[in-house]
């Protein structure tokens, strides 16, 4: 229990909890930071000799609390240090309703920070990508994989962000770290919604490395919550509804071997029956309010597979019909390379690889679309160009997953070439 790895995903998954408090306490996204990194110092030091503590996040909270008061004490020697309740709200009383949206023992700081993040004052990417920087302490390449931008870039982005936010303090016209009212919290529920998604795509891709499989259960979490906040808002049911259909395959995604699992080839035996029904049941609510959106779409198109009790029953041409609908709600290189996987079923991979081809200058450091070509040119015999555009895919994956399941593809080709 005391091992390193299980450190590290104990520190990761208490992130979120440890740095909204830590944040709500010292009102500085920097400090806040520079706290709970000392607190996962401090950590890695004792919990080896002394073992885990119950709550671990509880602990980070309290250690890193600690560790920020004395960096302030050390920057203003010659100041009498402001009593608790002149630099924290730690002890006075949110909104009930976050008491009342999760049971812990301490107040649901996540969701409330999500919402700090998202501030209208930050464009809508600054928002997102910040939030998950300092939420879930995603790191900038994992980000800008994301949203498909350099690295610099994206460091440019979230830098300008907290630059953005100190800068308006300064000058006393500040983001606001208290949570948000009613009327706030429904303007940037949008842009709340998104890094929940990112968030949960992020665990999703990963969901072989221990480390990022909890952000999944942490992003349906707050989708949750979320519901609670908004229970007649489809677009957050379908968002909920999503997320549970995708996590209800994690039992079958990947064989004894770790490697990845393609959908078609998954024993739907393993998928969990009762994340599916609760997806279902959430789907089919929100068509009924008859206000289409695309998180909507994508829980549609994920609802056709859980209802497929075998591969052969999957209805292909629904699909590609809702894969058209989010084309024209959301247009995106990402949904037309998935549709041109649908449409591969249907009209053939010579077709698909027609549809994509004009998408690769958008998608040149995305791992899907070389994965995806190398298996239509694969379909089409044309082995020496499948082979470059594996070469592409392996050397753009995100995990050892990812990797394997392409130098499988690699590895057969290797074979027929011998032979």
């Amino acid at each position: 229990m005391t091992d390193l790895a299980w450190i590290h995903g104990a520190l990761t998954a208490a992130r979120p909890q440890a740095v909204g408090a830590l944040l709500r306490y010292f009102r500085d996204m920097d400090r806040a930071e520079e706290a709970y990194q000392e607190a996962c110092l401090r950590a890695l030091k004792n919990w080896p000799q002394k073992g885990p503590p119950r709550d671990p996040a509880a602990w980070l909270i309290l250690v890193g609390r600690n560790a920020g008061l004395d960096g302030v004490r050390r920057q203003a020697r010659d100041t009498v240090l402001p009593p608790d309740e002149a630099i924290s709200d730690l002890e006075d009383v949110e909104a009930p309703l976050a008491e009342r949206l999760d049971g812990a023992d301490y107040r649901d700081d996540v969701l409330r920070l999500l919402f700090i993040c998202c501030h209208p004052e930050l464009p809508a990417v600054q928002q997102v990508a910040l939030a998950l920087r300092i939420v879930s302490g995603l790191t900038v390449p994992q980000i800008a994989r994301a949203f498909l931008v350099s690295d610099a870039a994206m460091e440019q982005r979230i830098t300008r962000a907290k630059q953005r936010i100190a800068q308006r303090n300064r000058e006393g016209a500040g983001v606001p770290f208290e949570a948000p009212g009613a009327v706030e919290r429904a303007e940037r529920l949008a842009a709340v919604a998104a890094m929940i998604y990112l968030l949960f795509n992020e665990g999703y891709s990963g969901a072989s490395d221990p480390a990022r499989a909890p952000l999944c259960d942490e992003a349906i979490r707050l989708a949750r919550l979320l519901l609670r906040l908004f229970p007649t808002e489809p677009e957050i049911m379908g968002l909920a509804a999503l997320m549970l259909l995708q996590q209800s395959r994690l039992g079958a995604r990947f064989d004894a071997e770790g490697e990845a699992v393609l959908l078609e080839d998954q024993d739907r035996r393993l998928w969990d029956n009762k994340l599916i029904g609760e997806g279902l049941a959430l789907i089919d609510k929100a068509m009924r309010h008859n206000q289409p959106g695309p998180y909507q779409v994508q829980a549609a198109i994920a609802a056709i597979h859980a209802r497929a009790a075998r591969p052969a029953e999957t209805d292909w041409e629904n699909i590609d019909a809702l894969y058209a609908a989010l084309e024209r709600m959301q247009p995106s290189p990402v949904v037309t390379l998935n549709r041109a996987v649908v449409i591969a079923r249907l009209k053939g991979a010579d077709v698909a690889l027609e549809m994509i081809a004009p998408l690769e200058e958008r998608l040149a450091g995305y791992f899907p679309y070389f994965a995806t070509r190398g298996a239509f040119l694969l379909q089409l015999g044309r082995g020496n160009e499948a082979r470059t555009a594996f070469t592409r895919a392996i050397a753009l994956a995100a995990s050892p997953a990812e990797a394997a399941h392409i130098r499988r593809h690699l590895d057969r080709l290797a074979a027929v070439k011998v032979s």
